[in-house]
């Protein structure tokens, strides 16, 4: 069912030093700040051959992340990022399969203005993963 990985997201608490180290040490191709409100988070995408790695950092009050950074205050990794071809087979699947699909289990627009779900980490190996619906 899933697909290739699409990225790995870093929650960091200074999203604009991330971006630089990326960008500076690595030498990476690293995009602009985009503030996402529905999902309490700006990201800059982190571009590699073969994937992504998403830089995430907490958005307004309530952020997801916050609580995250708090637990692990120099950042980590947040979540993997599968990509699927057909989201809501994706989510009847997880259920079917007895898997928690986070929030109303209803897609939401992610990132790339593609339709994402997430699943709780405690099914997946303590990983909280994201389904991300791509076309073939």
């Amino acid at each position: 069912m899933i697909g290739r990985l699409n990225h790995v997201a870093i929650a960091v608490p200074d999203l604009e030093g991330a971006a630089a180290l990326y960008r500076d040490t690595l030498g990476a191709v690293v995009s602009a700040p985009v503030p996402m409100p529905d999902h309490g988070v700006t990201t800059v995408f982190v571009e590699l051959p073969n994937s992504k790695i998403e830089l995430i950092h907490p958005l307004g009050e309530g952020s997801p992340v916050t609580a995250f950074l708090e637990r692990n205050p120099r950042g980590g990794m947040h979540h993997v990022c599968y990509e699927v071809p057909d989201i809501r087979a994706a989510i009847d699947a997880m259920r079917f399969r007895g898997m928690t699909v986070i929030g109303d289990g209803e897609p939401s627009i992610g990132a790339h203005g593609l339709p994402v779900v997430f699943l709780h980490p405690r099914d997946f190996c303590g990983t909280l993963i994201e389904l991300e619906e791509v076309s073939a």
